[in-house]
């Protein structure tokens, strides 16, 4: 099955309405790419960049949801509320949300079912630690991520969802799973949801972060379950997003 890559850029808690400005347009000067071009920027900018991609083929994202669908919860940012501003996808269980701020995989899992009945395309993200990896843990911890979400919105929903494979030990720190890493990693969980659903396994596409750069990304998209990426600080530089996304095809 040929699955469509997807470029996202996880703009985290950076940028400005003038640097917003700049790397939106910048990005608008991308010739054509056969890969979907997504970005996720801090939800007071979500406004903003929807107006400067209307009528492009750059797709909105947002970083997170709350739990809850409505009511006095302070600080938080509904499922709907996206959905007033055209977003298509939403990062969940990010690894700086799970360690960061405690998210456990019920609560990934929660947000998952939550997203899904409001229209958004989850981007389910796993991985593992460096100390997990050295206790050669990877795959258990993954599978154990993908299963808290399985039990709670089924396999089916995966059809309607992305993974995005992301090592925490090389989120940020410019260390980078080599290209064969990432594939053996991404292959696993392919085998791991065909337990559940063979479907379902050859259709979901599994995005690989975890510093990607323009230099490595080459050699990452021609894995073959290794369905796109899921940009940090390098999607802040328009040339070095744009050369992403045509390493992408």
């Amino acid at each position: 099955m040929i699955r469509q890559k997807i470029v996202a850029g996880n703009w985290k808690m950076n940028g400005s309405k003038e640097s917003i400005s700049l790397l939106i347009n910048g990005l608008l000067e991308m010739e054509g790419s056969n890969s979907e071009v997504v970005v996720a920027p801090s939800f007071p900018y979500l406004s903003q960049v929807e107006s400067l991609v209307s009528g492009s083929a750059i797709v909105l994202a947002a970083q997170n949801i709350s739990q809850e669908v409505k009511g006095a919860f302070t600080g938080e940012v509904s499922a709907s509320m996206l959905g007033d501003f055209g977003v298509k996808y939403v990062l969940l269980g990010h690894s700086e949300r799970r360690s960061l701020y405690n998210e456990e995989d019920e609560i990934v899992a929660s947000k998952v079912k939550l997203a899904l009945e409001f229209g958004l395309t989850p981007m389910l993200c796993v991985g593992e630690t460096l100390a997990e990896r050295e206790a050669c843990k990877t795959l258990e911890v993954c599978e154990r991520q993908i299963q808290a979400v399985i039990d709670v919105v089924g396999i089916a929903a995966f059809d309607n969802l992305v993974i995005a494979y992301e090592p925490v030990w090389a989120i940020g720190t410019g260390l980078s799973a080599s290209a064969e890493q990432a594939q053996d990693v991404h292959k696993a969980i392919r085998a791991f949801l065909a337990q559940s659903s063979e479907s379902v396994s050859q259709k979901v596409q599994i995005l690989y972060g975890g510093s990607v750069k323009a230099s490595t990304s080459s050699a990452l998209f021609k894995m073959p379950d290794v369905d796109g990426a899921l940009v940090g600080g390098a999607s802040l530089d328009a040339k070095e997003f744009i050369a992403i996304v045509k390493a992408a095809g």
